[in-house]
């Protein structure tokens, strides 16, 4: 089956060769265990635990009544030794569990297995899901039991699982596919089964032939799931893109996949949910590539929810003396943040990359020329140029009227522009004063 390739897009470095090659190793546990109650897209969990409170590793320590939400997991068995603020990601603080480890690593008595859920019901399956805490591993963090709760009348056709792994640096969920390629495949079935879907396909970009391979060996055998080879371009892995080469379907603006019945998860979703299902484990743990020239040992590791990045770092024999940035997740979609003090890693931690200042140079930004190139690699076929001007002038109304809220932050548009306008930032900037007009409204 030969797949056409999606409009736009670009063809970044490839900067994966520091770690693609080298397994998993699990971390250390921590010391201290922070445990956010905000990992996630929607409503934050609220402590369920108090300070002095003895907890086992998959406790529940946090939950919410809310629909859109994910509750969260103790990562060590020991004790709570505070509930307070943590460094978030996104640039904020949120509310924390922090949990001294006693070192033995003893698990709940709830965490047991379903090992028959092929007769289990789709709403048992959402249950066990979302007990689990189980969010997209992308990176998104979208609560996985509400993407396997498509709307009412919504029939699904197609489950889409990525395994591009499009961003530069990052091949934590190439690893994935060579070492766990059975779990994804269950993984997959599972999600096929919660939303009755026939077919499920999993793309994997041909510049990972080893994965591919993998990948198809463990689906041998079953008809309604196909492993197929993806062009090399950056972002493949992206929802709405990897739904058109696949169906030639196109996501309307402000709709969700499942408009056109598709559902899309990532493989590290796909093994949390096999092992949520077959071994009762909730969401503690996720494969983190630290890499970047800016570190001493880049490894791809297996490391606890909690973890202080500070932990992380030391066991990757710690920072060179030239680091400059440290960026969470990929360059190109990354976060770039102030310090790594009091940082966990989270749900949605997919890597922690370090650039020294070979690969880092603040540039000052020029007036648009009107080349248009953020317009030829636009993936969703908006015009970054128009929205960057009408958020450089503070015309955040011209901005919605341009579309910026169908904008996927892949920052494309900021590679090729040769003004290095910050076009991604202002976008960014113009979705959140949207989006906070539109709830006042």
């Amino acid at each position: 089956m030969s797949f056409k390739t999606f409009r736009g897009g670009v063809h970044p470095g490839h900067y994966k060769n520091a770690t693609e090659k080298m397994p998993v190793v699990p971390a250390r546990l921590p010391a201290v265990a922070i445990i956010p109650m905000a990992q996630h897209i929607g409503a934050p969990c609220e402590p369920l635990v108090a300070v002095g409170d003895e907890v086992k590793t998959g406790q529940k320590v946090g939950d919410s009544q809310a629909f859109v939400t994910a509750p969260v997991h103790s990562s060590v068995s020991g004790k709570v030794v505070k509930i307070a603020p943590c460094n978030h990601p996104l640039g904020r603080l949120v509310n924390a569990v922090y949990i001294k480890s006693d070192g033995e690593d003893t698990w709940h008595e709830d965490v047991r297995p379903h090992p028959d859920w092929e007769q289990a019901s789709p709403d048992e399956l959402r249950k066990i899901v979302r007990n689990a805490g189980i969010v997209g591993m992308g990176g998104a963090t979208f609560p996985t039991h509400v993407k396997l709760s498509p709307p009412p009348g919504a029939k699904i056709d197609y489950c889409l699982v990525n395994g591009a792994e499009c961003e530069p640096y990052l091949t934590s969920d190439h690893r994935a596919m060579l070492e766990r390629p059975a779990e994804i495949i269950t993984g997959l079935r599972i999600i096929m089964k919660a939303v009755n879907a026939p077919k499920g396909y999993i793309g994997v970009e041909d510049n990972k032939p080893d994965a591919v391979e993998a990948m198809k060996r463990a689906a041998a055998g079953l008809a309604d799931v196909e492993v197929h080879a993806l062009h090399t371009k950056y972002p493949q892995g992206a929802e709405k893109q990897l739904i058109k080469v696949f169906t030639g379907r196109e996501v309307p603006s402000g709709g969700l996949p499942s408009a056109v019945g598709c559902v899309v998860h990532n493989v590290g979703t796909c093994i949390a949910i096999a092992d949520a299902v077959c071994s009762g484990k909730p969401l503690i743990e996720r494969i983190v590539t630290i890499t970047g020239s800016g570190i001493n040992e880049p490894k791809n590791m297996l490391v606890r929810v909690g973890t202080p990045m500070e932990e992380v770092i030391e066991q990757c024999g710690g920072f060179k003396p030239d680091v400059r940035k440290v960026i969470l997740g990929g360059p190109m979609m990354g976060l770039a943040q102030p310090t790594v003090e009091n940082f966990p890693v989270i749900k949605g931690t997919s890597g922690i990359l370090c650039l020294t200042s070979l690969e880092v140079e603040l540039q000052a930004f020029s007036p648009c020329i009107r080349c248009a190139r953020c317009v030829d690699v636009c993936p969703v076929s908006i015009m970054p140029l128009f929205i960057g001007s009408a958020v450089e002038q503070g015309l955040y109304d011209r901005a919605e009227s341009a579309n910026a809220m169908d904008c996927i932050e892949c920052g494309c548009c900021t590679y090729v522009c040769p003004s290095k306008r910050p076009l991604v930032q202002w976008i960014r900037l113009s979705k959140g004063d949207i989006a906070d007009r539109r709830a006042k409204k």
